[in-house]
């Protein structure tokens, strides 16, 4: 769910935005219908679309970039800003001085490209996040979109004896694959999900991160007991509860868990750690620890309240203090943990997390220079452009490295230091990117939302979202996907 991403007044989880994440919740419109995100990517209208002609393959231009033809960029508008986007296109004008980019940043990507897409004049790059993010897996099943390999297999900016795919964190190349070794989609931000709070909260009431549920009831009602709500969240896209509530079901359950949710298996939902995991966090609600009038805010309005010391505790991913820097207080001491597990018979540590790629950037099929496209991305994929992206908004990038030499703000800092305790218990649940749809209304709106509003119980939400689950596994509308 980049992310995806985030949001100016928004943030992407997906993919995260989006996820989801990172990236983003744009908190304008909702997700449209699955029937609308088909005709976006259904392939019709008149194909009116000239591709530019290749140019000549060299040391400097590998991809074999036209010089002399324009590149046309749309970048989502949101919490990380259009700076570092443009800062690298005037690198690709500096290296191509006969073109131009067309660049352009909105918060409307659906329905800004839907009908160019339908038109056979889609762009030469997108960054598809936000509320209105395009579905992914509707673009791959409907051919939509073309295959990043050349890029991946192209020497990396910096170093020729390098691939560009070897310059990669773990996991990114995967997460744009689908259904085998192609790769669709590249994933440029690196996004951290968990429980966002102030260490120096925390240090006020004298307590650590809580790393079982018993623990995390008692600084809740320590919390409660000064004034402050354990809790909030992104109420009107509770979407956001899974940046924490999905590690933590790894967490207690194991991997095969996520696994078999992504799988859209018979009774995945059914599985002991869900229920277990629903009715910890429907505690939260119970014993009013959830900061009164959360379902009602979106996510900049809890976000602020948040930071003005009302709730502890937010799930969110590390876009959050780019997009809350203008109200999160200098001496807060924004810190993020991996989710709270239950107990000791949890089957994975504590600091097992969700880490994966945000902001999803795309080269559309049919683009007129899709090959200047890629080379955009292969620019942005360089140390230096990884460095400014990462030092202007405070999030890494999905470059391996990047953070020599930089001040890390607070946030990046705690974030750098989860993802060095998790190690190898980094999970990356696939939904929000998967199934776009059935993540954000149904899982989160319809079911998570509702049940954290005391409208359902645990027992009820879960058989809501099994079956939601379930409609999708049978829909044969829909493109299904595996873990291999």
């Amino acid at each position: 769910m980049g992310s995806t991403s985030a949001a100016n007044n928004g943030t992407e989880g997906v993919g995260r935005r989006d996820l989801i994440k990172r990236s983003a919740a744009l908190g304008l419109v909702s997700v449209p219908a699955m029937g609308f995100l088909s005709a976006c990517a259904s392939g019709g209208g008149s194909d009116n679309n000239e591709k530019a002609k290749a140019g000549q393959k060299t040391a400097k231009n590998p991809l074999g970039v036209n010089d002399t033809a324009q590149m046309e960029f749309v970048l989502f508008d949101g919490g990380f800003g259009k700076e570092y986007a443009e800062d690298a296109t005037k690198i690709y004008e500096k290296n191509f001085p006969k073109t131009h980019v067309k660049f352009s940043a909105t918060q409307k990507i659906q329905s800004t490209l839907q009908p160019r897409f339908n038109q056979g004049n889609p762009p030469d790059l997108i960054d598809n996040s936000g509320a209105e993010q395009m579905d992914m897996g509707v673009l791959v099943g409907k051919n939509q979109l073309a295959d990043l390999t050349p890029l991946l297999d192209a020497p990396s900016y910096d170093d020729p004896n390098k691939k560009v795919r070897d310059t990669l964190r773990p996991g990114i190349v995967e997460m744009g694959q689908f259904d085998g070794r192609q790769v669709w989609i590249l994933y440029y931000a690196y996004t951290v999900y968990g429980v966002w709070y102030s260490q120096k909260a925390l240090d006020s009431l004298d307590e650590q991160y809580p790393e079982t549920w018993d623990q995390m009831l008692a600084v809740c009602e320590k919390a409660k007991k000064k004034g402050m709500a354990g809790w909030t969240y992104a109420g009107k896209y509770p979407y956001y509860l899974p940046f924490s509530l999905y590690p933590m079901i790894g967490k207690v359950g194991g991997r095969e868990v996520l696994d078999a949710i992504d799988n859209l298996e018979p009774n995945a939902w059914k599985h002991p750690a869900v229920k277990a995991c629903f009715e910890a966090y429907y505690e939260l609600y119970k014993k009013g620890y959830v900061l009164k009038g959360t379902p009602g805010l979106d996510h900049i309005q809890s976000q602020t309240a948040w930071a003005k010391g009302k709730a502890l505790f937010i799930p969110n991913g590390s876009w959050v203090e780019n997009e809350s820097a203008n109200v999160i207080p200098a001496d807060f001491n924004l810190a993020v943990s991996a989710p709270t597990g239950l107990d000791a018979s949890d089957k994975m540590p504590f600091g097992t997390i969700w880490a994966s790629g945000g902001e999803p950037f795309i080269v559309p099929a049919k683009a007129k220079n899709g090959t200047g496209g890629m080379e955009q991305l292969r620019i942005m994929l360089s140390e230096a452009s990884s460095k400014n992206f990462t030092a202007k908004v405070k999030s890494l990038t999905a470059y391996n490295g990047g953070t020599d030499g930089i001040t890390l703000t607070p946030g990046l800092k705690s974030g750098v230091a989860a993802l060095d305790k998790a190690g190898q218990n980094v999970v990356n649940p696939r939904l929000q990117d998967w199934y776009v749809q059935l993540q954000k209304e149904k899982i989160g709106v319809a079911g998570l939302g509702e049940m954290m509003a005391g409208r359902l119980t645990p027992a009820e939400a879960i058989k809501k979202i099994q079956g939601f689950a379930d409609e999708a596994a049978k829909d044969s509308s829909i493109k299904h996907y595996k873990h291999q």
